[in-house]
């Protein structure tokens, strides 16, 4: 019997959060010889959970509801710290609570963890759902993460980790600021699963474009000493081809270095002490089983 656990941050969006629970059970159902254990880390949300009733595949669920608003990322970075000390399991899937992480994946990074599962799976988003200014924006960010870092980060949170893997990453500091970068980073080998990004069941994204921008500064800020380092040679190349390039240089000059500002300030989301604290933030537990 494969024991999974499923972390899930929740902030407000418990409507949501009670469609996600009914479509992991049906999923579940068809997955044999496992069990499915949920844990939820509601991120000081404002509104108040409704009752909630524990669907019949799910084993157990567990709500750990925080004192102060960390964030998305910080409520992974806390899961997976306590999972990694407290909780007998052998893969931990890690999944948005809104729908767009679609449930009947599920199955798939189960099956393909199960092909080999001593290798981490994450999902590859091959479609998105947003509309084409977001997804144009995306790309750039891919783009820019690619040249920076040399690395092509195509997943997200979206993923089905090994237990090895879960204390590697409960380890680093980066994960208190970005759950993809330091999976790229920190885990030598991936498998993957072709993903589409679903919608999200209730309301509007919370994807603005000021979260896109810290999101993507706090993936490149993971690998910090390599974009440095790129960034020199980037501004060297240029300064070489300065005459050539005339007004183009000071500008591009101009945006290098506002860039490597913005990098150099979102490193400092990285805290390792504030990361070894969460669990402080803890306000109270509430246990549903059958």
């Amino acid at each position: 019997m494969k024991k999974f656990k499923i972390l899930i941050p929740v902030f407000n969006d418990w409507e949501s959060l009670i469609k996600l629970l009914d479509e992991i059970n049906k999923v579940i159902s068809n997955i044999k010889n496992s069990e499915f254990e949920c844990m939820v880390v509601n991120d000081a949300s404002t509104i108040n959970p409704p009752d909630i009733k524990i669907p019949q595949n799910i084993k157990s669920l567990k709500i750990f509801n925080m004192k102060q608003n960390r964030g998305h990322a910080r409520c992974n970075a806390f899961g997976i710290r306590y999972l990694s000390k407290h909780d007998d399991f052998d893969h931990l899937i890690v999944m948005d609570g809104d729908g767009e992480d679609r449930p009947v994946e599920i199955e798939f990074l189960v099956n393909k963890a199960l092909e080999d599962e001593k290798v981490s799976v994450v999902a590859k988003r091959i479609k998105r759902s947003e509309g084409p200014f977001f997804q144009t924006l995306y790309e750039i960010h891919k783009i820019i993460t690619l040249i920076f870092t040399g690395k092509n980060i195509d997943f997200g949170n979206f993923s089905c980790l090994t237990k090895n893997d879960v204390k590697i990453l409960s380890k680093q500091e980066s994960l208190w600021s970005s759950f993809s970068g330091t999976v790229k980073k920190s885990i030598s080998q991936l498998n993957t699963v072709n993903s589409t990004r679903g919608s999200r069941y209730f309301g509007p994204s919370k994807m603005s474009l000021f979260n896109l921008g810290i999101h993507s500064f706090s993936i490149i800020a993971v690998f910090k000493s390599q974009v440095f380092l790129r960034g020199f040679i980037l501004g060297i190349f240029m300064l070489i081809l300065k005459n050539f390039l005339g007004l183009i240089f000071y500008i591009s000059i101009a945006l290098l270095i506002i860039f490597m500002i913005l990098i150099y300030i979102n490193s400092f989301r990285e805290n390792i002490e504030d990361f070894l604290k969460a669990g402080d933030n803890v306000d109270d537990v509430k246990n549903y089983t059958h």
